[in-house]
């Protein structure tokens, strides 16, 4: 089989930030990489489940809303995936900023019923909002 575009790139050379992907369809990926690729330091799977819960709904609620697609983990615990129409690098990262800021405000995770999400159990706000701040960091530094 064909390699995916994703497993094409060498990950050893990748390093935290926001780095656009392409574009399919329309569709714009963006790598949201808040830890270093095989460096050891990986996001927990609770924590990073709760960063999916809290980003996804402050992104689809903001101005913007309409313009998000997909916003979730990368299996490798290493970062995030947006994927967004009619948005570049310069609409992206203000909203971001703006995204990762609003995470650190929340005092309950959302989606967290049993009726809402298919592993409520799974969550860690505090180690959510850690990971945030960090990548606010990281955001704040581009």
């Amino acid at each position: 089989m064909k390699k995916i575009p994703s497993f094409e790139k060498n990950h050893d050379l990748l390093n935290t930030g926001l780095y656009k992907c392409g574009i399919s369809h329309g569709v714009t990926t963006w790598d949201l990489r808040s830890k270093k690729p095989n460096g050891g330091d990986y996001i927990s799977p609770a924590a990073i489940h709760t960063v999916e819960h809290l980003i996804a709904t402050v992104l689809r609620n903001s101005e913007r809303g309409g313009d998000i697609i997909y916003f979730g983990p990368m299996g490798c615990r290493t970062g995030y995936y947006l994927l967004t129409v009619n948005m570049d690098f310069g609409d992206v990262l203000p909203l971001l900023r703006n995204a990762f800021e609003q995470a650190l405000a929340f005092d309950e995770v959302p989606g967290n019923k049993r009726e809402e999400c298919g592993n409520y159990l799974e969550h860690d706000l505090g180690g959510a909002k850690r990971e945030c701040k960090n990548y606010l960091e990281i955001l704040n530094k581009l």
